[in-house]
């Protein structure tokens, strides 16, 4: 799982099909919400907030 800002989606996708050997599913932060999840403050590549989560 990757949380990332726009500009780090290409990479974030990279890393999770060489990791997991599959294709991710992705989804805009600002659409979805889980009760028992909360996003992280920044992204997972820089200190941008975060707007994808590919799963």
């Amino acid at each position: 799982m990757f949380v990332v800002c726009a500009e780090h989606v290409e990479i974030a996708l990279e890393d999770f099909v060489n990791e997991y050997e599959q294709s991710p599913d992705i989804y805009v932060l600002a659409e979805t919400s889980f009760t028992a999840w909360e996003a992280p403050a920044h992204c997972e590549y820089c200190e941008r907030p975060p707007k994808y989560l590919i799963v």
